[in-house]
């Protein structure tokens, strides 16, 4: 690099003459760098910073990745749990279409029935459609049989269309025929259907159903042993018992729509009474009373919140006359001298059987006596 300098020329001129300029083509200094130097030092630094700006965000995303990926402690997870209720009521619901379509199906119904299970498209059907429906179809069993597959049973009376008429002998009059009475026997039955249903989820949020097989007609649930509950045995329901006048007020009221049903309720019950009126008279027959075992008169009232559990069962006539058997739970508590209707109760109360600890060995040489009797 040229620096051009303003230096005096050797003449032979006097002093004080006009002074040329030169170039120096000599290395020169500037304020201590050299220019090549300087000229090095600002690559550097530029080069430097584009680097920094460079390098900036890319540590950092860096630095973040670090940490996100940093494990911390160790939480324990716990295994999923199962919804063994998941997909039940849809289940129930199609399985109960399902038969429904295949009781009244006939020749000419296989797409009706594909539309629950596929494979029914090729199916051999006889007789005319409709020739029998299913009525008052129910569900009475479900339960699940792998993880998405559920057996649901379903009961059904079946009612024919066209039934068979009954033989008759040469002279018109009807005679008894085994065949006849057993198909009467079965069409007055309650017939039970099992039927397998797979669901899964489908684009939506919603869930699908598909039947994999046709149903299998079964025998009936099996019946249970009633549990004991907490009443004593039926007795007459006497009209000089309290607990007789307070139920038989309130079931009017509750049933007949006679006058109002607030003042028989206690604090804090709210009942409202059946509307339209069912009924339009009523007759108490007896009571079962929580911890009576006898039938021996009561006419008085305990202490003021003293609660009682009983069942009712009653008479009630209907409006065309016809007297309808009906049993209430309740439950009675005591207060300012009367009974007062506490809460009308879901289901009779079962009785708790409690566990009884095994007696004591006794020891060699004693005795045992019935407390309260005196000693031999």
């Amino acid at each position: 690099m040229k620096i051009l300098t303003r230096r005096p020329v050797p003449s032979a001129e006097p002093q004080g003459s006009d002074e040329d300029w030169a170039i120096d083509e000599g290395p020169g200094e500037l304020a201590g760098w050299s220019t090549g130097a300087r000229a090095n030092t600002s690559t550097l630094l530029r080069f430097g910073l584009w680097g920094l700006l460079i390098l900036g965000p890319v540590l950092g995303l860096a630095a973040f990745l670090s940490v996100s990926h940093t494990p911390g402690p160790i939480r324990p997870t716990s295994a999923p749990s199962a919804q063994p209720a998941a997909g039940a009521q849809g289940a129930a619901g199609f399985a109960q279409l399902f038969v429904a379509a295949f009781l009244s199906a006939g020749e000419g119904d296989q797409n009706k029935l594909a539309a629950y299970y596929p494979p029914a498209a090729g199916l051999r059907l006889e007789g005319i459609s409709q020739r029998r429906t299913g009525e008052q179809l129910t569900v009475v069993r479900l339960r699940q049989t792998d993880r998405d597959v559920w057996s649901v049973t379903v009961a059904a009376r079946i009612a024919s269309a066209h039934p068979a008429p009954a033989p008759s002998n040469p002279a018109g009059e009807q005679r008894p025929d085994p065949k006849a009475d057993a198909a009467a026997a079965a069409a007055g039955a309650v017939h039970y259907f099992q039927v397998p249903v797979a669901t899964a989820a489908v684009p939506g949020g919603a869930s699908g159903y598909v039947a994999l097989s046709l149903p299998a007609e079964v025998t009936a649930p099996a019946r249970i042993q009633a549990p004991q509950l907490v009443y004593g045995p039926l007795r007459p329901a006497l009209p000089s018992d309290p607990r007789t006048q307070a139920v038989t007020q309130f079931l009017n009221a509750y049933l007949t729509g006679a006058g109002g049903l607030d003042r028989y309720l206690a604090p804090g019950t709210q009942l409202t009474a059946i509307s339209p009126v069912p009924y339009t008279d009523l007759a108490v027959d007896q009571l079962a009373i929580e911890g009576e075992s006898g039938g021996e008169a009561v006419t008085g009232i305990p202490a003021d919140g003293t609660r009682l559990r009983l069942l009712v069962q009653l008479r009630a006539r209907s409006q065309d006359g016809i007297r309808i058997p009906l049993n209430y739970a309740l439950t009675l508590s005591a207060r300012a001298g009367r009974w007062e209707i506490a809460a009308l109760d879901g289901a009779p109360a079962p009785a708790r059987v409690q566990a009884t600890a095994p007696a004591p060995a006794a020891s060699p040489g004693a005795s045992t006596a019935t407390p309260g009797a005196s000693p031999s």
